[in-house]
């Protein structure tokens, strides 16, 4: 059975929801500090365009071809905080330079998947504390969507309960309900603002490289280890315990010679998505695990569309209140965190590991410029080692 035949075979509504979910996830929680970092590195306007141009449309490729290539639900996504590191650390560093810097970072992300060194590291890491970290990921977007509960109760609240009815009458929809719930009420509060975006296209602009020791060192090597232990690593995580086998160094590979190719036009970072790949391999997708990857390839194309229409993300980034967005993704990933912390917590050798695992990801620590997910796997594994020492 060719690709095409089974990808219309396994495609559901569920999936395509899943996937536009994921992708709105994806564009209104981030997109805003991709902006950010363009202006901070001194790009014009048209500039700032290309860079969400490239971003998403090097997301969207990688997601499709990923997906389709291993029938899995493998979505890609920009480095989040990659791009925060350029905001506050990039400081002197020109818009050149740092072209130069995501050029470096690329070819070392490239190198480390066609190597395997980033798969070794990763088959190092036992299940429990896989399914810590990617609890303590995602539970921090169940978190925020209860607190936007207070700022905004009619609208997060209704959405709530369309999700506790969804999941009692209607299982596999009940996130397509919340969704709609949420643009039902939000269009009858007079909060959709469609009429103000401006639905202009995106369009590449080349911004020449330049290779230097302050690019190296203030971009390359800090946008390199961020985007693998902030990004990659849960976004394996990710994989892994939602029972995935997809090969890690290909993947990796992959993103890394993308963001080479896009580099030039403001891809500054690829990598594997944890959050929102969660909603594309959680139940809501499909209740069958083999039938979740069309959602992952329709994400994919509902970014190339974000991408073609570039010039128009910053106006429907102010046409969805940030409390939908906030309630969507914290309650369409309820179920997964729930099985995260059920596979991390079910061995009692582990238990107390993958606890601080989880709990380290999930306070938000950052230090050196790496974000919690690192640190929580390194807490965890210290847990490991001293246990063990005792135990000896």
């Amino acid at each position: 059975m060719n690709r095409l035949t089974a990808f219309g075979r396994d495609l559901s509504l569920s999936a395509v929801v899943a996937g536009f979910v994921a992708m709105l996830v994806g564009v209104t929680s981030s997109i805003v500090v991709v902006f950010q970092a363009a202006q901070a590195l001194g790009a014009d306007a048209a500039q700032v365009t290309s860079w969400i141009w490239a971003t998403c449309i090097g997301t969207g490729l990688t997601s499709l071809g990923l997906s389709v290539w291993y029938r899995r639900p493998v979505l890609t996504a920009w480095s989040t905080p990659g791009a925060a590191m350029l905001v506050s650390a990039a400081a002197g560093v020109t818009l050149p330079e740092a072209i130069g810097g995501f050029v470096v970072s690329a070819l070392l992300i490239a190198l480390s998947g066609a190597t395997g060194l980033f798969a070794r590291v990763m088959d190092r890491i036992p299940q429990p504390l896989a399914a810590g970290l990617l609890g303590g990921v995602l539970a921090r977007f169940a978190l925020d969507a209860f607190a936007a509960m207070h700022g905004d109760p009619l609208l997060v609240g209704t959405m709530f309960l369309a999700y506790l009815l969804g999941r009692r009458l209607w299982p596999r929809y009940a996130v397509p309900g919340v969704l709609l719930t949420g643009l039902v009420v939000a269009a009858g509060t007079g909060r959709m603002h469609l009429e103000t975006v401006d639905w202009r296209l995106g369009a590449p602009v080349w911004m020449a490289p330049e290779f230097t020791w302050r690019g190296l060192f203030s971009v390359a090597l800090p946008l390199f280890v961020v985007t693998m232990a902030s990004q990659n690593l849960p976004g394996v995580a990710a994989q892994k315990a939602a029972g995935y086998d997809t090969p890690v160094s290909p993947t990796i590979a992959t993103t890394g010679v993308a963001t080479l190719l896009l580099a030039p036009f403001g891809g500054y970072a690829l990598n594997l998505a944890a959050i929102t790949a969660s909603i594309c391999m959680s139940r809501e997708a499909h209740e069958d695990p083999a039938r979740r990857w069309p959602s992952s390839v329709m994400a994919g194309l509902f970014y190339l569309a974000v991408g073609l229409a570039a010039g128009a993300v910053a106006g429907l980034l102010g046409a969805f209140p940030k409390a939908m967005v906030l309630a969507v993704a914290g309650f369409a990933l309820l179920g997964t965190i729930g099985g995260g912390l059920a596979a991390a917590m079910s061995d009692l050798t582990w238990r107390e590991p993958a606890l601080v695992t989880f709990l380290v990801t999930l306070s938000g620590l950052s230090m050196a410029g790496i974000g919690s997910a690192f640190w929580g796997v390194v807490a965890g594994t210290l847990c490991v080692a001293v246990m063990r020492l005792r135990a000896g």
